[in-house]
Order: C-alpha cells, then structure tokens, then sequence
C-alpha cells in the first residue's frame, strides 16, 4: 500500500510524497484548534534554479507569488514552464485523468491500493464522474477515491487563489479571514431557525384509557387539521405525587418537540422498550406487557399515528396483525383465547400411555402390532396448552418457544430468550 500525503507530509515537512501531486503552491489549513496556517511550497526556488532562472529572476517570481498566491502572470516566466508548476488545485491545475493515469502507472509494483484522492473541479458533472470510475477500472486501479472542490461548508484543506484578497483601508484583507466570512455567510443561508407550529384553538382530540400495572391513568392526544400528533396531555393516578408531576412535564416537553416538527418517530424510537417501574401487564390487547409507562404510551402512539411499514421495522403490531395468516388454512385454525387469537395445537399421532389405559378400562378393543392406529373409543387427545404464533424459535435446539411471563421459554432445552 502506498501511504498519503496529508498529516505524514506535514509532520515530516515535506511538499509532496511521490505520487500525490501537491494541493497548490500556497495552500491554507484549518487547525483543529481554530485558526488557519499558511503552508507555502519550498521547492519553487530550487525548480526554478534548475530551469535556469537566475537569482534575481527567482526572487521576482517568489515575490509574486508571495502577493498573488498564484504563479500565472509572474514575471520572467516562460509560458513552456507553467505546466511544471501545475498542481491538484488552483488555477493552474493537472486534469483530474492525470491524477487516475499516474496510479494507473505505479498500480502494477503494488499489491494493495493506492491511497490517492483524485481532486476534482467544482463544475464537474456526474457524468464526469462516472467516467473518471470507468478510467480507473480499465486501467486495473484496485481503489480510487474523488474529491470535488467546495462539496463541504468549510474544507480543511483549500487554495488561496488570484483575487481572493479584498481591499480594506489601504491594506489587504487577509485571505483566512476572507474565507472564514464567506463560510459564515453560506452556513447562515443554509441553516435554518425552528418554527413552531401551533395548533388551531378549536382541534380534535382522541383520549385513551391506560392501566401499566397497578398505575391507571388517561392520554388525551391533541391533532392538527391533517391528524398528526401536535400536544399529549398526561394523567396518572396518585394526583399530587412525583410520578404525577413528572409525567406532566415530560407530556409538555413532548407537546413543545412536536409542534417544533420532531418527527413522532423519533420519539418512538428513542422511549420504546424503556424499563423501569410501573411495568407489567396493561389492558389493552395489542399491548399485553409494558416495560414502562414510557414504553406503553409510544407503543400505542406507534400503532395510532405510523403507518404499517414504519411500525414492521420497529416491530410494533396490532394483534390482528400479529395473527395473520401467511400459509394457506392456517387462517380456520386460529382460535380465540383469554389473551388473543392464537392457534391451535396439533393432534398427537400416537395415544399416551394414560389413553391407552382408560380405554382398556372402558371396554374399548387394545390396539394391534399390524394396526398403528389408536384402539376404538379414543376420539383424540387430551387438549394441549396453546402456542402463541409470535413465539420464536429455540436458537440452540430449533424447538418453537413459549411464553414464560415478560419473555419465552424452550420446553425442550430449557433456554430463555433473554431472561435470567
């Protein structure tokens, strides 16, 4: 692997490491801290020594470009000589297909990837793009990676260019400076400041009774014209308490978040599946079991106001959704119990011993070797206890769980699903 340019270059005070070209002749660097750091090119000097320029010619091109951050119009530059001086931005720069034809070159001595960020104008297309990936790919590149100039807010790495300067009170603006106003200038056009949204003074409301174990308390959910959440309203038994007080202010917070236009999602996300007591069993039937007060108000939230595939990735159901059939027949075989629509256990093929039993003593005909089938008298077997159909699968034996309170339980192995 060919190592970058980047922080190694800076920390060994070099220009460039072979194959990346360098950035600009002058380039300025945001610090972490704060602040900009000019980095000027050393090797001009000695590249222009060595295309025969002489001392006072040398020191009237650096001057220049000390002031003008560009080497174009410098005095005493042959037009033949500013394609040496050319770099990865600026406005003196190398085609970005030389950056792709360079690693194309060196690929074939290494057995990894280059890293090299192809640098490439702000005009450019997608199309330019895309073939720039198709340049790489037949020339045998193993990565490539692209960088289009001014795609961020504020880059840590840019180019002092020609005319950036603006002119103050006889003096010269400083070109960081300049930059750091413009980016000012562009991230107040792109953010912008929350508006809240209040709801009509005359809106719809839907309440809702709750009990989260031995807790019993109302939601009355406030609706803008288009039946979106806009405000809850939190009542909790024990008026007066701390519970009390609490709920309110986290149902006032919640109103505030969604008139500003958090999404109600968002909410479900971050409070479903919290624990911490009241939890326990509920009375309603699309939310047996609730984690918290916190976890059943999102849960049923969820199931009035999202939609079915918003709620599948958060797996939150209704139980008729929770029951539907996706085999053929399987919908005539569900039966409602106490706690919801579940299906019923299949036959046993074979009597127990206790059947076999009984029925001797009834008077009924044992069964044969040849004959398999149960004796006469024996209409079937004694009813087993229901499977709920959203049970998992055991992850050790494969055997299908049940259910053991808040959690699942394998009846053949014994492991949980989670629960200690």
């Amino acid at each position: 692997m060919l190592a970058p340019t980047g922080t190694i270059g800076l920390m060994m005070d070099c220009d460039t490491t072979g194959i990346e070209p360098d950035l600009g002749l002058v380039k300025m660097k945001k610090l972490v801290g704060g602040g900009t750091m000019q980095i000027v090119n050393q090797t001009i000097p000695r590249a222009l020594r060595r295309l025969g320029y002489g001392p006072e010619q040398v020191d009237d091109i650096i001057d220049y470009i000390d002031e003008n951050k560009s080497i174009l119009g410098a005095p005493h530059l042959a037009a033949d000589h500013v394609s040496v001086f050319a770099c990865s931005m600026g406005d003196n720069t190398i085609h970005y297909e030389g950056h792709v034809r360079m690693m194309g070159a060196v690929q074939p001595f290494l057995s990894g990837a280059i890293s090299k960020t192809v640098n490439m104008p702000e005009e450019a297309s997608v199309e330019d793009v895309e073939a720039l990936h198709q340049l790489s790919w037949e020339l045998g590149l193993k990565a490539v990676a692209i960088y289009r100039d001014n795609c961020k807010v504020g880059q840590p790495l840019s180019t002092a260019k020609k005319g950036d300067a603006a002119a103050g009170s006889g003096n010269t603006v400083d070109v960081a400076e300049a930059a750091t106003q413009t980016v000012e200038k562009i991230i107040e056009k792109i953010v912008h400041k929350p508006i809240r949204q209040k709801l009509p003074r005359s809106r719809s409301a839907r309440t809702f009774e709750f009990r989260v174990a031995d807790c019993k308390g109302f939601a009355t959910i406030g609706e803008y014209e288009n039946g979106q959440p806009g405000e809850i309203f939190l009542t909790v038994s024990k008026q007066g308490s701390t519970m009390a007080g609490i709920m309110d202010a986290f149902a006032k917070s919640i109103s505030y978040g969604l008139q500003y236009g958090v999404p109600l999602r968002g909410y479900v996300e971050a409070f479903v599946n919290m624990k911490f007591e009241p939890a326990g069993m509920t009375d309603d039937p699309d939310v047996r079991f609730a984690g918290s007060i916190m976890d059943y108000l999102f849960r049923r939230l969820a199931l009035e106001y999202l939609t079915y595939e918003e709620r599948a990735e958060l797996s939150i159901f209704t139980i008729a959704e929770r029951t539907q059939p996706t085999l053929p027949g399987v919908e005539e075989a569900v039966i409602e119990t106490n706690q919801g629509s579940e299906l019923a256990p299949d036959p046993k093929s074979v009597p127990s011993a206790d059947e076999l039993a009984s029925a001797l003593e009834s008077g009924a005909m044992a069964p044969t070797v040849e004959d398999n089938t149960p004796a006469r008298g024996i209409t079937g077997s004694a009813p087993a206890a229901a499977r709920p159909i959203d049970a998992p699968m055991c992850m050790q034996c494969g055997v299908h769980m049940v259910r053991a309170g808040s959690c699942h339980a394998c009846p053949s192995c014994g492991s949980t699903s989670g629960c200690s």
